[in-house]
Formats: C-alpha cells, sequence, structure tokens
C-alpha cells in the first residue's frame, strides 16, 4: 500500500465518481480502476461498490479512508516542515458556524500570506457539517460553540468522530439586531420583552436537533420564529421585520457595518466559543496562527 494509492482512493471518495477522479489526477480511467482495484486486493476489502450512477463507498471503505485521510494530513504536516518550505504552496482550511469574527480572522489570516502562493477555503456552514468536514479532514479546524444544553451531545459526537474540543474563550449571550430596531438602546434586555419580535435561527437541515442550532436557548417557546440558510438574508430579516437573534455579542463593523447592535441578555446563560480538530493531528503554522487571531476576540 502506498501514498498514492491512497490519494488515489480519497479523490474517487471526493467526487463520487471514477471518471471524474481519473480528470483531476490526469491519469486515464482504465489505470486509476486497476490501482484502486489492486489495492483492493492486497486489503482484502472492497472500498467502493461500482455502477452507472457512480460509486458507493462502504462501511471498510470508509473506515479505510478515514485513516488513509489521517496519513495523508500527516504527510502533508511533514512536507510543510521538512521539505523546501519556500517552493510550496500554503494550504488551511477551516470550517464555521455563523460566526462574523470567525471569518474576520480568516480574512487576517489571509491578507498575512498576500505575498505567498496559498490555496485557502471558508466553509461558513451547519453546526453538522462543520463537524463533518472536521472528521474527513476538508478541514483542519472548525469553530462551534458548547454551552451547559448541547456540551454533552456534541462532546460525545467529537469523540465519536475521533475530534477534541479546545476551548477558545467564554461569553455572555447577547441580542443582535439592527441598530434601528426599538429595544436598540436598552443597556440589558429580558427574553421577554422579545415576544413581540420574530426571532431568526439558522436552519440546520436534516439534523435539526436542538442541540444542533446556533443559538442558545433552542428549546424556548418562541410566539415566532424565521429559519434562514445564510447570514446575509439574517441581516436583511433583521431590517425588514425587526427581527433578532441570540448570539456571543462579537460584532465586527469592518464587515457589517455600524447598522447593527448587540444588547446583553438577562440569562445566566454562557456559550464557549472553541474549535475542534483531529486528536492527536497537530495543528499546521497557519492552523496555529488563525487561532491566534481567533483568541483576539476574547480579550
Amino acid at each position: 500500500m502506498t501514498l498514492q494509492q491512497m490519494r488515489y482512493a480519497v479523490e474517487i471518495a471526493d467526487c463520487g465518481s471514477i471518471n471524474e477522479a481519473a480528470k483531476k489526477l490526469f491519469i486515464s480511467q482504465p489505470s486509476l480502476s486497476g490501482t484502486i482495484k489492486d489495492l483492493e486486493n492486497e486489503l482484502d476489502i472492497t472500498l467502493f461498490l461500482r455502477s452507472n450512477r457512480g460509486i458507493t463507498i462502504t462501511p471498510e471503505g470508509a473506515e479505510f479512508l478515514g485513516y488513509a485521510r489521517q496519513i495523508l494530513e500527516q504527510y502533508r504536516l511533514m512536507e510543510d516542515k521538512f521539505i523546501s518550505p519556500e517552493q510550496r504552496r500554503k494550504k488551511f482550511s477551516v470550517s464555521m458556524q455563523h460566526y462574523t469574527f470567525a471569518v474576520q480572522a480568516f480574512i487576517r489570516l489571509v491578507k498575512r500570506h498576500q505575498d505567498h502562493q496559498y490555496a485557502f477555503a471558508v466553509h461558513e456552514t451547519r453546526t453538522y457539517e462543520v463537524i463533518r468536514n472536521v472528521a474527513t479532514l476538508n478541514s483542519e479546524i472548525g469553530v462551534l460553540y458548547v454551552n451547559d444544553f448541547n456540551r454533552k451531545v456534541l462532546m460525545k459526537l467529537f469523540r465519536d468522530s475521533d475530534l477534541e474540543f479546545i476551548p477558545l474563550f467564554d461569553c455572555p449571550i447577547s441580542v443582535y439586531f439592527w441598530k434601528n430596531h426599538p429595544l436598540a438602546e436598552m443597556k440589558s434586555i429580558a427574553i421577554e420583552q422579545l415576544k413581540p419580535y420574530p426571532c431568526l435561527s439558522f436552519e440546520q437541515g436534516e439534523n435539526n436537533s436542538f442541540h444542533f442550532a446556533e443559538e442558545v436557548l433552542s428549546t424556548y417557546d418562541y410566539d415566532q420564529i424565521i429559519k434562514a440558510d445564510d447570514r446575509a438574508t439574517m441581516l436583511n430579516l433583521m431590517v425588514g421585520l425587526n427581527a433578532y437573534t441570540l448570539c456571543s455579542g462579537i460584532i465586527c463593523e469592518d464587515l457589517n457595518g455600524e447598522y447593527y447592535r448587540a444588547v446583553p441578555l438577562e440569562t445566566d446563560d454562557t456559550m464557549t466559543i472553541g474549535y475542534i480538530k483531529k486528536k492527536r493531528l497537530p495543528l499546521s503554522q497557519l492552523a496555529e496562527e488563525y487561532v491566534r487571531e481567533l483568541l483576539t476576540y476574547g480579550e
């Protein structure tokens, strides 16, 4: 078994098709199929089930791919550290819940390396996708929060996915809305004062458990609630409907302008902002730089 065979298997899994993977790898489809067949014979397992509609990953294949991704990531880290660093393209990928500050930290990281060749990726997405992206090493780290309500469920999922959660900072809960909202000038807000206004929540798709909600107090019985898929729509709804959401209270005026406010919610609940990573896999230099940028928001 070779690194090349592992790379080929991972590319097929990512493409969902041997033909598409062959194009990306710049090799012929028969050559790629033969390489994977040799690998399957050596391992005495079937990695992929082939059909006219593409490939399906077998349970044994999924387990193998999990190990292969870790090995390839370790090899990449070794290359970054020891092999001609001046000639390599810098690579980093992060997934996150819908946090403006996490995007701003990413922007700062990119600006620091704007004179170098790089291939960066940022995925602002649903909670379960953040976890899955890191578990499959499509992202090196994932930024999300835990609190007393979701901690037990998420920590079990992290363990089952061979991930660890590293806390960065704690923050109180705030109500986030546009600057002309009737409650925008309050010093603090009780949850009962929000009843006349729609509550906004990020849609979590098939994994729409309360424990995956990006907003705290997800089990509260809101009179009016609107689900949205992206942050831009959320901001538009705040302006058009005097709607609100619950968040960390960290405002990034550089990105969102001066049009929004965060007012402390009168509650004892707090949220811990942190990141997840693969267990036993050290952070790359770029990931460490990104984490340091995140830490500045907790100061």
